[in-house]
């Protein structure tokens, strides 16, 4: 163990602050170093448990330790890889801490890691042999920009090119466009076509989908990844053989995954609820982030069977709690019903002192009907307020099943 991991692991508890503010008394510490790796360190540990465990790993940027790919997303990517392309050769050209270079190479890809950044492609040099005892990847670092690619890449022949852009500007702000990113995909991808047929980025969760596609072409799927009911990852697959303008939307919500053409939510036949008597004794689903972000109400409807309360308001209503519903969003049993009104509101909050709170295309935010209530937070009861049809209601749900 070197004297550097030695020190990072006497001191990862002290404050930091005061550690950089004392430097002088450990002449011989890169305390720089030391105190991003701490930081790194508490950022990762529950993100990348195996990095956590590997006392000796450097971590020269706490900025990159939080944007990384988590260990369960650098795995959906390595086996989507698998699944889609088959295997063969990977040059990440946007290595950043090598999160899904390791994930590459744990997959049995032989994988050329470049980083832009010097820094991170030394600890990359250096952290790689820690991680993997053989199939470890040839790191590089250079800029990428049109007419780089070649000394880049060299001889390789990669069978997959992947891409992280960097998601902030010169000035640290965070950007959403893709002309905004570093390294730009738009004038980058003649070039990475005119090396390999198959491209896989990924882009901001923010992004918006059709607007994307519309601006590269050759899209072949769109993966949207969720997990712990949070929006992870947003990956395009491009193909240089591919020019259809419908493309696959992958789903996937905490390991399930599930697949509809692009244009399935214009087709999409939906149904809708009657009355109060379709949602009496029933369950409400509410999609998970995958769907809502692939922007599918309409054919959760169709897809699932399952009626939805308004057109403007993506709740269902569901006969049976249903294992596949709960993989895909969550499930709350209805309870009660209520018109609403500020007379209900203030009987309802005195009935039920605690409660989760969602307003749905109503008049009202959550936050403005919580207070209304005078709600506090529950990890068994639930109260909506949305649209049966045209009417506003409240919904009294329990999660307890």
């Amino acid at each position: 163990m070197s004297g550097l991991t030695e020190f990072i692991l006497a001191h990862e508890g002290e404050d930091t602050s005061r550690l950089l503010l004392s430097r002088g008394k450990w002449p011989g510490v890169d305390m720089d170093l030391a105190v991003s790796t701490i930081e790194s360190r508490r950022k990762i540990r529950s993100k990348l448990p195996s990095w956590h465990a590997e006392p000796g790993l450097l971590y020269p940027s706490t900025l990159s330790a939080e944007q990384c790919s988590g260990e369960e997303t650098a795995l959906y990517k390595a086996s989507m890889l698998k699944e889609r392309i088959g295997g063969g050769s990977v040059a990440d050209l946007t290595g950043g801490l090598g999160v899904d270079s390791v994930a590459f190479a744990k997959a049995g890809y032989r994988v050329l890691y470049n980083e832009m950044n010097p820094a991170l492609a030394d600890a990359a040099r250096h952290n790689f042999p820690l991680l993997l005892k053989e199939n470890v990847p040839l790191v590089s670092n250079a800029v990428v920009e049109p007419g780089s690619l070649d000394g880049i890449l060299g001889d390789l022949s990669p069978d997959v090119i992947f891409l992280d852009p960097a998601r902030r500007s010169g000035e640290g702000r965070k950007v959403f466009m893709l002309q905004d990113c570093s390294p730009d995909l738009t004038t980058l991808k003649p070039c990475l076509f005119a090396r390999c047929r198959h491209i896989v980025a990924k882009l901001s969760p923010m992004a918006d989908i059709s607007l994307t596609v519309k601006t590269l072409g050759n899209v072949r799927e769109v993966h949207i990844v969720s997990s712990k009911g949070e929006c992870k990852e947003l990956l395009l697959w491009m193909d240089r053989e591919y020019g259809e303008e419908v493309f696959t939307l992958v789903v996937s919500e905490n390991g399930r995954r599930l697949e509809f053409p692009s244009d399935a939510e214009s087709r999409a036949r939906v149904t809708y609820c009657d009355s109060p008597s379709d949602l009496a004794g029933g369950w409400l689903f509410e999609p998970g982030k995958s769907l809502s972000k692939a922007g599918l109400f309409n054919t959760v409807s169709e897809h699932f069977g399952l009626k939805k309360l308004s057109p403007g308001t993506h709740l269902y209503c569901a006969p049976k709690p249903e294992k596949v519903l709960s993989d895909f969003g969550k499930l709350f049993k209805i309870k009660e019903i209520y018109p609403l009104s500020s007379a209900t509101i203030k009987a309802l909050g005195k009935q039920r002192p605690e409660a989760e709170i969602t307003a749905r295309n109503i008049p009202l935010t959550s936050d403005e009907l919580r207070r209304r209530l005078k709600a506090r937070p529950s990890a068994s009861e639930h109260i909506f307020a949305t649209r049966l049809g045209p009417d506003p209601i409240l919904i009294l749900c329990s999660r307890d099943y």
